[in-house]
């Protein structure tokens, strides 16, 4: 078992706070256990959630576009889900976040965009904030 360090400590607290207890106790028993990949968790905790989101250079919701967009182009498709379920906790809307596959579309093509498209369905859906009716590419049979 791994001691956390203050700033750890805070990252942990920011993920906890944005994504609930159950994501928060997952990802603090990822950083305090000394499994494979522990020490990743432990960086992530440091660097991404405390560094990062926590510095007040731009707003939450600012962070999120920039993030979500990052991990659109770089086609991560997992952890845009979680990007998606922080943006919309830091008050991405739905519209919004249409707004911003539409927008990055000339830039990274449709195939990354139509990959982006289903994570981004399937976070809302996990969020609960997902339209009615709404289905991914595959699901209306066109992939």
């Amino acid at each position: 078992m791994t001691d956390l360090d203050e700033k750890q400590e805070a990252g942990v607290a920011f993920i906890t706070s944005i994504m609930g207890e159950a994501f928060g106790a997952a990802f603090r028993d990822a950083a305090t256990s000394d499994r494979f990949g522990s020490a990743i968790t432990r960086m992530a905790a440091s660097s991404a959630f405390h560094d990062a989101w926590l510095h007040q250079g731009l707003a939450r919701k600012v962070k999120s576009v920039a993030i979500i967009s990052a991990l659109i182009a770089t086609r991560q498709p997992l952890e845009l889900k979680n990007h998606v379920k922080i943006g919309i906790a830091n008050g991405l809307t739905t519209a919004e976040l249409e707004g911003l596959l539409i927008q990055l579309t000339p830039y990274v093509g449709f195939p990354c965009i139509a990959s982006a498209t289903t994570a981004v369905i399937e976070a809302m859906r996990e969020a609960g904030v997902s339209p009615d009716g709404i289905q991914t590419a595959e699901e209306r049979g066109l992939l």
